[in-house]
């Protein structure tokens, strides 16, 4: 596995749009701010020709141009670190104007981003080796405060930080609709559950994972090289990280049962699964741990739910391709990268 160097003092970030652009309130404001604040600490800005743009269906322009624009500043020396505009949904499509082949070997650059771009940063891992961020995207830059998983997303892009843990509570509804730059709205308690283990787990692996409505995409195309990278890294084992957006528990549950059939999760050594965006809303007797473990429970592995990831934050940040350690107990989670 390949890691970028961190992002040193003084540096230049830069920012790529392969999926949404920073377009509309509340995106252009809290970009806007996540630049000003960014030049503040003293770092240089350079952002890409799509970041201001809403002209293509789900994403910023069309897929070549957006392709283009992220091989470019991958490919380029003008920026130091790369960080999405923003999540979307049709990135998937950018997918074949990735030039991976030269990514692979080119000097690798940390790219950061959540959401939809699970379809760049689980590749980045997959096919050509690299390690990624699945942490915040740009315009979460741009709140007033940071809260501290966005300092720690920060922190691990500087080499600052290798060791995450679990916060306070997390957000069920956004203020950003009337005040861009809020804060996270912390109103819920952490409540982190088992699947059929006691309430404790420790396992070590190699992280994979992200979207679970993007990852789906992957399978049966030329771009799934899952099977052999756990193959590779049998040794070390997998650990997969999922969280969801649109889907519902039945969506969850035909999702999982795909990645399954088509032997994902081989060399398996733990789950970690994020607060489904749809949070609480049971199907025909179907909640959000059964949609889960009644795919998983095979594995006999542990499973570790509703921790800080995904789409009702904060999150932890998630290194793809990444060793790791975690240690779970309660509703405590600790998280250490090994970076080999």
């Amino acid at each position: 596995m390949r890691y970028p160097d961190f992002l040193r003092d003084n540096g230049t970030i830069g920012f790529v749009a392969p999926s949404f652009g920073c377009v509309g309130e509340p995106y252009e404001s809290a970009f806007n701010n996540a630049l000003a604040t960014f030049e503040k600490m003293g770092y240089r800005t350079v952002l890409g020709p799509n970041c201001r743009k809403a002209e293509g269906i789900g994403i910023s322009s069309t897929p070549e141009n957006c392709g283009k624009e992220l091989n470019e500043a991958y490919l380029s020396d003008e920026s130091d670190i790369l960080i999405s505009c923003g999540g979307g949904e049709l990135m998937c499509e950018d997918i074949p104007y990735f030039d991976l082949e030269a990514i692979a070997k080119v000097k690798p650059k940390w790219f950061m981003g959540y959401s939809d771009n699970t379809n760049f940063g689980f590749l980045s891992a997959t096919i050509a080796d690299t390690a990624a961020v699945y942490g915040p995207c740009a315009g979460t830059f741009g709140m007033r405060k940071w809260h501290p998983a966005v300092q720690d997303a920060f922190d691990l892009l500087r080499g600052k930080k290798k060791e995450f843990s679990n916060y306070d509570g997390w957000e069920m509804e956004s203020l950003k609709d009337t005040d861009p730059l809020a804060p996270y709205n912390i109103t819920e308690k952490l409540g982190i559950a088992y699947g059929d283990k006691k309430d404790e787990a420790e396992f070590k692996g190699r992280m994979i994972g992200g979207c679970l409505d993007c990852l789906t995409t992957f399978l049966g195309t030329r771009f799934d090289r899952v099977k052999e990278f756990c193959e590779k890294y049998s040794d070390d084992g997998i650990i997969w990280f999922i969280e969801s957006c649109d889907l519902n528990v039945m969506g969850i549950r035909r999702a999982i049962w795909q990645m399954k059939e088509a032997g994902w999760f081989s060399h398996v050594k733990g789950f970690l699964i994020g607060r489904p965006y749809h949070f609480d809303e049971p199907m025909m007797g179907l909640d959000r741990y059964e949609a889960v473990m009644g795919i998983l429970r095979e594995y006999n592995v542990p499973v570790v739910m509703d921790i800080d990831l995904g789409h009702l934050p904060p999150m932890m940040p998630f290194v793809e391709g990444a060793m790791a350690e975690v240690k779970a107990k309660g509703n405590s989670i600790k998280i250490c990268y090994d970076f080999k």
